[in-house]
């Protein structure tokens, strides 16, 4: 399986990113992380995680459920399934998944560069600053340059931007690079699975991203699933 690449700006949503990265890691996924400073103030502000760009370890982004299951975002989750599980064996054990991490202005990352090959890439969440950039064909930091090169490699490339409303700015850049090949897929959960918690509309959203990436999942009950009906 080729590697995936996974990239976090500074839009609202942050625990997005962080189910997702838990997902693929526990699919046994290797993924490139790349975070943009405006992500990580928004870690801080949204979810109490306290990232260090410069001297990044995974444990700071991926904690154990005793301390994320105090944060209000995600009260009321019960269960390995609902919750946010304990990482210590990902960390210890290679066959579980990996996270290679990669500086925002580290140019000289493999995923920089077409001729590194990869099954895709995933900004999550997309703020609309990072959106426009790519749109216009910047590449003023490895997040803008590596969506770039799958745009131009033809890779997948998932923005999941997290704005409302939306001006016609920002729609223009979206139809233009969904006309390049991207896939817009917006973190707008649906409610025909009947979620009760929060953390149901994250897996949602994150499930509908692992669809494209073509990864196995059970996150939510699809549409046409008997054990909708009655449930």
């Amino acid at each position: 399986m080729r590697d995936l690449v996974v990239a976090m700006t500074g839009a609202s949503g942050s625990i997005y990113a962080v189910r997702l990265l838990e997902v693929l890691l526990v699919a046994g996924r290797r993924v490139h992380l790349t975070i943009s400073p405006s992500a990580a103030t928004v870690l801080n502000k949204e979810l109490g995680l306290k990232v260090n760009l410069q001297d990044f370890d995974a444990r700071q982004l991926l904690p154990t459920e005793e301390e994320l299951i105090s944060h209000p975002l995600l009260q009321g989750l019960e269960g390995s399934h609902s919750g946010l599980s304990d990482f210590s064996s990902v960390f210890s054990d290679p066959q579980q998944g990996k996270i290679i991490y990669h500086h925002h202005s580290d140019f000289m990352a493999g995923i920089a560069s077409g001729s590194f090959l990869t099954a895709g890439m995933v900004i999550c969440p997309c703020s609309m600053g990072t959106l426009a950039s790519i749109a216009g064909g910047h590449s003023e930091n490895l997040i803008q340059r590596a969506a770039d090169v799958h745009l131009k490699e033809r890779r997948k490339l998932i923005l999941v931007p997290r704005e409302t409303p939306l001006s016609s700015i920002q729609l223009g850049n979206m139809q233009r690079l969904s006309e390049a090949g991207a896939t817009i897929l917006p973190a707008m959960p649906g409610f025909y699975h009947t979620p009760r918690t929060i953390q149901d509309l994250v897996d949602f959203v994150v499930g509908r991203i692992c669809d494209h990436l073509e990864i196995e999942h059970k996150l939510f009950k699809r549409w046409g699933d008997a054990t909708i009906e009655g449930d």
